[in-house]
C-alpha cells in the first residue's frame, strides 16, 4: 500500500511537471478571446471555401474505365465489382488490412485501419445519396465476419481474391478508390491514400470524395448532375425511402431556419 501510494505522488508530481513545462497560451478577457476567434474563423471559412472548390475540381476529374473483371467473396459467396455497388450509382471502396501477417492478425485488424473502420457514419446516409461504401480485406469470410461482430462494425466487408488491390495502388497500403457506374460500365473516379484517408469517416467526406459530390443545389458541379436543394434530403437513419417526397413539416422547418440564419 505504502509503495502504491508513493508510486501515485510521484505520477502527480511529473504530470505537474509536464503542465509547467508546457508554453500555453495567454489567458485574456471574453473580448479579447472573442476577436482572436474571430481571426481564426475567418481563415477557417476561406479554407472552407477552398476545400469546396477542390471537391469541384475532383467532380471534374477524368474517368477511366475498369475493363477488367474482379472477383470477390462476400457472406454469400461470389460477388463482382459490380455486385459491390448494391445497385447504386457510386462506391467506395476501403482496403482494410486484415489477414496472417497483419499486426494483431487474427483477433484484430490493422490498428490504422481498425480507427477509421471506428469513424464510418451511419450508411444510410450516404446510401441516400446513391452511394455506397465497403471495405475489402485478404481475410477469409469466417474471420471477417468474426472481426466484425466483435467490434460492432456493420459496413459491407469483402474478401479480395485476385489482383484488385495491386490494380488500384492498395496491395501495401490503406486507400479509398471512389467509383462510378453507367449502367454496367464500371469507371474509377478517384482515389485517396496516405493522410488522405484521416478525413474519411463522415457522410460529408465520402461524398466530397466521389464524382457527383454531396449532390446540392449549391455545388459548383458540371451540368446535368444530379443536384437537390440542401437539407431538405436529410433524414433519421431509420427512414428513409427510395423516392419518398420530401417531408412537408421538414421542409418548413428547414425554411424557416434559412430565413433565421440568413442563409
Amino acid at each position: 500500500m505504502a509503495t502504491s501510494k508513493v508510486t501515485r505522488q510521484e505520477s502527480a508530481t511529473e504530470h505537474q511537471q509536464q503542465q509547467s513545462a508546457m508554453k500555453t497560451p495567454p489567458v485574456v478577457s471574453p473580448q479579447e478571446w472573442e476577436a482572436a476567434r474571430q481571426q481564426l474563423l475567418a481563415k477557417e471559412k476561406a479554407l472552407t471555401r477552398s476545400r469546396d472548390a477542390l471537391a469541384a475540381e475532383r467532380r471534374r476529374m477524368p474517368w477511366l474505365a475498369v475493363d477488367k473483371k474482379y472477383e470477390f467473396d462476400g457472406p454469400n459467396g461470389k460477388v463482382s465489382l459490380l455486385d459491390l455497388f448494391e445497385g447504386r450509382r457510386q462506391l467506395i471502396v476501403y482496403r482494410a488490412f486484415f489477414e496472417p501477417g497483419v499486426f494483431g492478425w487474427p483477433d484484430h485488424a490493422c490498428r490504422g485501419c481498425s480507427l477509421g473502420a471506428d469513424q464510418v457514419s451511419h450508411l444510410s446516409h450516404l446510401n441516400a445519396r446513391d452511394t455506397t461504401l465497403a471495405y475489402a480485406s485478404r481475410a477469409p469470410q469466417t474471420d471477417i465476419q468474426r472481426l466484425k461482430a466483435r467490434m460492432g462494425w456493420t459496413m459491407p466487408w469483402y474478401t479480395i481474391t485476385d489482383s484488385f488491390d495491386k490494380d488500384f495502388g492498395v496491395d501495401e497500403w490503406h486507400g479509398h478508390n471512389a467509383f462510378i457506374r453507367e449502367g454496367d460500365n464500371i469507371f474509377r473516379t478517384y482515389f485517396i491514400n496516405n493522410r488522405g484517408d484521416e478525413a474519411m469517416g463522415s457522410t460529408w467526406a465520402y461524398l466530397d470524395l466521389t464524382a457527383l459530390g454531396r449532390q446540392e443545389q449549391w455545388e459548383d458541379s458540371p451540368a446535368g448532375y444530379p443536384q437537390t436543394p440542401p437539407y431538405k434530403w436529410w433524414n433519421w437513419h431509420d427512414q428513409y425511402a427510395p423516392g419518398a417526397p420530401v417531408d412537408p413539416s421538414w421542409n418548413k422547418v428547414v425554411e424557416n431556419s434559412k430565413a433565421t440564419l440568413n442563409l
